[in-house]
């Protein structure tokens, strides 16, 4: 599903240049679920920007489902963002002062897809998976922690992507929330879904069935877990 070949991408801070993914050479097999791990500015987060095509690498070659990513336009990236992959961010990502059950309908509602009582089934659908249906009138601000991060998984489901890539999806919660989070996350791999999660601790990578280092933006290792 993922092949990454000697990719690199270099950001420019001021006048020195940052490398934060070095010739760096990754395949991802559909289904699979794999952690990042590495310390803080290893380039965990700049490599899952490039697989979820948020960014484009300097040099080497990105393959998404067979697709040679450097080919396609931006408004083609925007496909495959809006409807094969689903993000799930540290910081949740959620708008505010808006209901819960609207935030998932938006993801609907930008793509043009279904009936407004379509986006309503669906999203209901979603909180009832995560477990949290009760929330769905509430403003997102108005929920803990732990269920703004269900919320933002679900919302990250609604168009069914084929990849969910998370982001540190634990970094702002309690171990206890952390633990339902990691369940929710394994359960949709059960069901066959790819997950690229980013961490740096780690405990909950071995939570995982695979975890890639990296230091310096380059990987360091490549283990199977269980």
């Amino acid at each position: 599903m993922i092949k990454l070949e000697k990719v690199n991408k270099t950001y420019r801070c001021g006048g020195a240049e940052v490398k934060a993914v070095q010739e760096l050479n990754l395949e991802i097999r559909r289904g699979e679920f794999v952690s990042i791990v590495g310390p803080s500015g290893s380039g965990k987060s700049t490599l899952l920007n490039i697989i979820g095509c948020l960014d484009r690498p300097d040099s080497g070659k990105y393959f998404f489902d067979g697709s040679d990513i450097e080919g396609l336009s931006d408004d083609e990236l925007a496909v495959i963002r809006g409807f094969k992959i689903g993000f799930v961010f540290q910081f949740f990502n959620l708008f505010p002062r808006v209901s819960v059950i609207r935030n998932l309908m938006l993801p609907m509602i930008f793509a043009g897809m279904g009936t407004r009582k379509h986006r309503i089934r669906s999203a209901m659908k979603m909180l009832y998976e995560v477990g949290v249906p009760e929330r769905a009138k509430f403003a997102a601000t108005d929920i803990s922690g732990g269920e703004q991060q269900k919320v933002a998984i679900a919302r990250a489901l609604m168009n069914r992507p084929d990849l969910l890539l998370a982001d540190e999806p634990t970094g702002n919660l309690d171990s206890k929330s952390s633990e339902k989070i990691m369940s929710i996350l394994g359960e949709l791999n059960q069901r066959g879904m790819t997950i690229i999660m980013v961490t740096h601790n780690e405990e909950l990578a071995r939570a995982t069935r695979r975890i890639v280092s990296i230091h310096d933006g380059r990987m360091i290792g490549d283990e199977a877990v269980g």
